[in-house]
């Protein structure tokens, strides 16, 4: 295996010192202009690329940024990384994406990546309902936004939307398309996300003097495709079946979508069909998704502002906040029914 070149080798080709190398790379401007090509000369025929992370440990400053979701999967979560990148990398900085599939040990395990790789910050989205893992997280100092999370305490930011009020949203749109009977296909209940769209879908029906029985509840263990079909083949196996389902992401209505296709029953006709973040599939599905819209890349440049904000080294005391978003309905067809 070859063995990597080092600042030492190239000061030898160059016939300089160290230090010379070092600020040829650093501060080119203090070196003169015959040195300076005499070292650059070296650096390229050598392949000599300077160790990020070495820099990184003298001066005691990370140019990387962590970046933890629940499932990348999700092109919800996909645009909150674009939005973050993108925010990053006019900073200067770059952002490591970890995955923790919505579970809490292997989210624990990156937050302990992030801190062994001494990250500047991170931008997360927690998997674990019980808080541990963050708690743990906490002691190595390292500060971090809550993203698609309202923060409960003063001690970290968040950037959010407004579940409870986009849950409203939902189901509001499908009472006022005369639906008495729904389901709410929910996901995992450990999470907050879920739990706040399901208490602002109740609302809208207390609102319109239904009671909490009008909304059938269908959890699946994950947010994806197949949980939404599951959950479908579960809706059609009920005795009295809801004329109108609201799914907690766009990918549950999907997969509830596919199933109401092969077992032929129609959408919008026979059942509205209403997700959550209006991903990119949404419009173009079989029978375009209404959806509850997240701006998913302006919260993770906001997220991104945030933690840069709290890590600059401006003199001034940063305040944590609290960013909440509004939600945004927009309907297509797989909730237009005539009743």
């Amino acid at each position: 295996m070859a063995q990597s070149v080092g600042i030492k080798d190239v000061a030898r080709v160059a016939g300089v010192s160290v230090g010379t190398v070092s600020n040829v790379i650093n501060r080119p401007d203090t070196v003169a202009a015959e040195t300076r090509a005499r070292v650059l000369s070296a650096i390229d025929r050598l392949g000599y690329v300077r160790s990020e992370s070495a820099r990184q440990l003298r001066a005691g400053r990370s140019r990387i940024m962590g970046l933890l979701v629940l499932d990348m999967g999700n092109p919800f979560f996909v645009d909150v990384a674009r939005g973050a990148e993108r925010a990053a990398r006019q900073a200067g900085l770059g952002v490591m994406v970890c995955n923790s599939a919505q579970s809490p040990s292997e989210e624990a395990e990156y937050l302990s990546l992030f801190a062994e790789q001494r990250v500047r910050g991170v931008l997360l989205t927690p998997a674990d309902a019980t808080g541990r893992t963050i708690e743990a997280f906490r002691r190595h100092g390292i500060p971090f936004v809550l993203v698609d999370r309202v923060a409960e305490g003063t001690t970290e930011c968040s950037v959010s939307v407004d579940d409870v009020a986009g849950g409203a949203l939902a189901v509001r749109h499908l009472v006022d398309a005369g639906h008495r009977s729904l389901a709410y296909v929910s996901g995992p209940p450990g999470l907050n996300q879920v739990r706040d769209r399901r208490t602002g879908a109740l609302d809208a029906l207390a609102e319109a003097g239904l009671g909490p029985d009008s909304l059938h509840e269908l959890p699946t263990e994950r947010l994806d495709v197949a949980a939404g079909r599951d959950a479908g083949a579960r809706l059609l196996g009920l005795a009295h079946r809801p004329t109108a389902v609201f799914c907690a992401n766009d990918l549950l209505a999907l997969g509830v979508l596919q199933a109401m296709y092969a077992a032929g029953v129609g959408v919008p006709d026979d059942l509205a069909i209403v997700g959550y973040d209006d991903i990119e599939f949404a419009a173009a599905a079989a029978v375009p998704l209404t959806s509850v819209r997240q701006p998913a890349v302006t919260m993770g440049a906001l997220a991104a502002e945030l933690l840069l904000e709290e890590t600059e080294d401006t003199g001034v005391p940063h305040e944590h906040r609290r960013v909440v978003l509004a939600p945004e309905l927009v309907v297509r067809r797989s909730s237009l029914s005539a009743r």
